[in-house]
């Protein structure tokens, strides 16, 4: 199968202001001493449905990456586990367990921002959205934000290394 080609942003919203949201999430996951990654889901319409930052620390599950904490918040809102007509946005390409809770809820598109190539299941290791076994594609959208969102990461690890 071959991934969807991506749409045109929802009118009046930007890819940008979109990543905003999942930037804004991120910061607060490096205040919190936890890797700054945040996503985001929208409507197709570019509403927000739900937003989380990573918390595999502080809630000691391995599970814990901003996209499945945001597509459980969302499941809880919109009272479906088929998250259909939506899109995520996300400050680090999916791993390859977000990149299967992507598509086992049915998002329609994921706008990422930096590459990450040692997890990164998108495009850097696996072509994720284009798996064969697979009963669900997605589309995705690379780079929106890449330098702010590869910055605060870098800028992060720097300090805990020190």
């Amino acid at each position: 199968m071959t991934a969807p080609t991506p749409p045109q942003p929802p009118v009046g919203v930007s890819w940008r202001s979109l990543m905003d949201v999942a930037f804004e999430e991120a910061c607060k996951a490096a205040k919190n001493g936890e890797a700054p990654i945040g996503a985001a889901l929208f409507s197709a319409k570019g509403e927000l449905i739900a937003k989380a930052y990573n918390q595999p620390i502080a809630l000691n599950d391995p599970t814990a990456h901003a996209e499945v904490l945001c597509l459980r918040n969302a499941a809880s809102s919109l009272g479906n586990y088929r998250l259909n007509n939506t899109i995520m946005a996300v400050t680090l390409e999916p791993c390859l367990m977000c990149t299967g809770a992507l598509i086992h809820a049915r998002v329609s598109g994921v706008l990422f921002a930096a590459r990450d190539d040692r997890a990164g299941a998108l495009v850097s290791n696996l072509n994720g959205c284009a798996l064969p076994f697979t009963n669900h594609n997605l589309w995705t959208i690379e780079g929106v934000m890449a330098d702010e969102c590869s910055g605060i990461l870098k800028r992060f690890f720097l300090e805990r290394r020190k």
